[in-house]
């Protein structure tokens, strides 16, 4: 298995798994796939479901990612996977357990981890192949990643104490809830350095991409990525498609719909290379919250990010993107993996004007036939009834952005075609939301008790990669 950029020319020379899984963005500013997804049958299907069932999801994860990485020995992996995924790390054995609500849509479970968001599931299969690749390698890493809300802590927790790694991640000054402050700005270890951005989180993403496409730097610090950039992070969220699919379905060929709220495209991604993988999924939909960039684009053929000033403040705060990485994998497959067409797109007409339009094209004419993606977005209004409903009806206690995501999902489900939302974090992180819809606090885990009264650590910085690169280089030379 090879991988190249979505910004490469034909014939370029395809990349180890090892080897992207320490680079994050290609030299060329481009994000990594496969030089060609790996197709199962349905006799592999039976081998998952029979694996699920008798040995457990890493287990699974083992076998999903083989198809995907062979510069790691089996048993390594294995040994990885098995790490990763446990109960001691997750605090259902399942680790991606589901519940059926009614109306034919179920919920995946995915905030079991420590950080109870759905970024550990890969975050924390990462830190155990960048400790291991490390090792191998005798190098070191220096891990810059933005964050929305939960990436952050869940990087964080999955790195903390990892040898040979260092985390410095950006957050959007005043655009996360206390909660998730508390979780991150928390933690002490000073290989872990939180950077608070006077912007909105495409502020912080722009920052990363800025220094990571200084290539000087970017070698002389060892930069890698956490975000969903990384391949590696976004292919451990495969497995959990194949686990939800798993878990819902009885026979080999029963096909479900996911509906996956999302602002940065890295979650539905997983779930359209898992689409791609000849997982029977039929429909992909796509939940934005008010910052609906994606949603506009899947209804018009327009994809458009918006500023600062246009990105809109609230309360599912970790999708409140207007500028999603991850769509450039998507439109290097839609566009027939056209490197040219992808560096015009995104790395000219984005830069420039802020837009660019495929309504007119063939490719986006056919897109939900190939692809199988549809839209929505959500409001305010609708998250707090979706939570009261779901609560009264179900009693069943979502988070804001998984309300979006239940929401979008009833507009779009089919007779006997399982509608699996994916859930994307514990209540708790969002309790002013919760008491605004119910009138009552979130249960609180013990885990987390104390938390946000804990001292918090985090510096302060302009919007200046300059500033960035500086404050990185005096923390690696002890000088901060």
């Amino acid at each position: 298995m090879r991988y190249i950029s979505t910004r490469g020319l034909p014939g370029q020379l395809g990349k180890g798994f090892c080897d992207i899984l320490l680079e994050g963005l290609a030299p060329d500013g481009g994000l990594y796939l496969p030089e060609q997804y790996p197709v199962v049958d349905t006799a592999t299907l039976q081998r998952w479901r029979a694996l699920l069932a008798d040995e457990g999801y890493a287990a699974l994860a083992h076998a999903v990612l083989s198809l995907f990485i062979d510069d790691i020995p089996s048993d390594d992996l294995r040994g990885i996977c098995e790490r990763a995924y446990n109960d001691t790390v997750f605090s259902d054995p399942a680790i991606v357990p589901v519940t059926r609500l009614s109306d034919g849509i179920w919920l995946a479970h995915l905030s079991n981890g420590p950080t109870a968001a759905f970024k550990d599931l890969a975050m924390q299969l990462l830190g155990q192949l960048f400790e291991y690749e490390l090792a191998r390698r005798g190098t070191e890493l220096t891990i810059l990643g933005a964050t929305s809300g939960d990436t952050g802590s869940a990087a964080e927790y999955a790195m903390r104490g990892r040898r040979g790694v260092r985390v410095f991640m950006l957050t959007p000054a005043g655009r996360m809830t206390p909660f998730q402050q508390a979780q991150m700005f928390s933690i002490d270890d000073p290989a872990i350095v939180n950077i608070a951005i006077d912007g909105v989180f495409d502020d912080c993403q722009d920052l990363v991409k800025d220094v990571a496409g200084d290539l000087d730097f970017k070698q002389r610090y060892h930069l890698g990525a956490v975000n969903s950039i990384n391949w590696a992070r976004l292919v451990a969220q495969v497995v959990y498609y194949v686990a939800a699919w798993l878990r819902v379905t009885t026979t080999d060929a029963e096909r479900v719909s996911f509906c996956v709220p999302t602002g940065n495209f890295g979650n539905i991604c997983a779930g359209h290379v898992a689409r791609q993988l000849g997982l029977p999924i039929d429909t992909l939909v796509l939940a934005t919250n008010e910052n609906n960039v994606l949603d506009e684009f899947f209804r018009t053929g327009v994809y458009r990010v918006r500023s600062a000033a246009e990105t809109h403040e609230t309360s599912s705060p970790s999708m409140d993107i207007s500028k999603a990485s991850n769509f450039e994998r998507f439109a290097f497959d839609l566009l027939g993996r056209d490197g040219e067409r992808i560096r015009e797109l995104f790395g000219v007409q984005l830069p420039q004007r802020g837009w660019f339009d495929l309504s007119d094209t063939r490719e986006f004419a056919a897109l939900r036939e190939r692809y199988g993606f549809v839209s929505d977005s959500s409001t305010h209004a609708d998250r707090l009834a979706t939570i009261a409903a779901t609560w009264h009806e179900h009693h069943v206690l979502i988070d804001p952005h998984t309300a979006d995501g239940v929401g979008v999902a009833r507009r779009f489900v089919e007779p006997e075609v399982p509608m699996i939302v994916t859930e994307t974090a514990l209540p708790v992180k969002f309790a002013a939301t919760i008491v605004e819809a119910i009138g009552v606090e979130p249960p609180h885990p013990a885990a987390f008790l104390g938390l946000e009264d804990l001292p918090r650590r985090v510096i302060s910085l302009p919007r200046d990669p300059e500033a960035l690169k500086s404050l990185i280089a005096d923390v690696v030379a002890g000088k901060s």
